[in-house]
């Protein structure tokens, strides 16, 4: 158990924690906050005192408190880019999403325990969802993108929307198996979901 002293505003900060300065602390802080408050009733303000930071520190790592769950994503998003634009260019589509999507999932084991945290937030925080939706389309927009370029359609079109709009749902499904089942492994739940749509769901496995 942490015990706690009132941060200058009221918040409550750890005593004996030196400030932090990096998104990983801040984001476990948050997390631990989030927890015992709930996320309604947890603010900036709490989180930056708990983590002998300011204010200022905060909003240079994060724009709302609604970003804290998600994390460097944006820069996530960047790298899925990088690997997408790697892959062999003969490589099957859905197999080369599915390639991505294994590398943009892989969480260090120390970090896992958070990031069941962070789905945890990210699935089933009310608050969150609208703010998730956007997200959402993000993700989904690199998915159409590589899609559009390997079939030399617009990113708008119908395949390549339906594409990353089927993929998403997918890993939100390995993610919510992966919540309920403590003994799974993530890396391989999406594995095993993505295999079975590179298959296709109207063959043999499905009936």
């Amino acid at each position: 158990m942490s015990t706690t002293v009132q941060g200058p505003a009221g918040g409550a900060r750890r005593s004996g924690r030196r400030p932090v300065t990096t998104r990983f602390e801040i984001e476990h802080i948050a997390f631990e906050l989030f927890s015992e408050q709930g996320f309604d009733h947890t603010t900036v303000d709490d989180i930056a005192h708990a983590a002998g930071i300011g204010r200022r520190t905060f909003f240079r790592y994060y724009a709302s408190k609604n970003d804290v769950p998600w994390g460097a994503f944006d820069d996530q998003l960047l790298g899925m880019r990088a690997t997408f634009a790697a892959l062999p260019p003969d490589i099957a589509i859905l197999r080369g999403i599915r390639a991505a999507v294994l590398e943009f999932n892989r969480v260090d084991r120390q970090e896992q325990p958070w990031h069941r945290r962070r789905l945890q937030l990210i699935l089933n925080t009310p608050a969150l969802q609208a703010h998730s939706t956007l997200r959402y389309a993000s993700w989904r927009q690199v998915v159409a993108d590589y899609v559009a370029l390997r079939l030399g359609e617009q990113p708008s079109a119908l395949v390549p929307q339906s594409v990353g709009h089927a993929c998403l749902g997918v890993c939100i499904a390995a993610y919510e198996r992966w919540l309920l089942d403590d003994g799974a492994v993530l890396e391989d739940l999406l594995d095993e979901v993505f295999a079975s749509l590179e298959r296709g769901w109207g063959r043999a496995d499905l009936g």
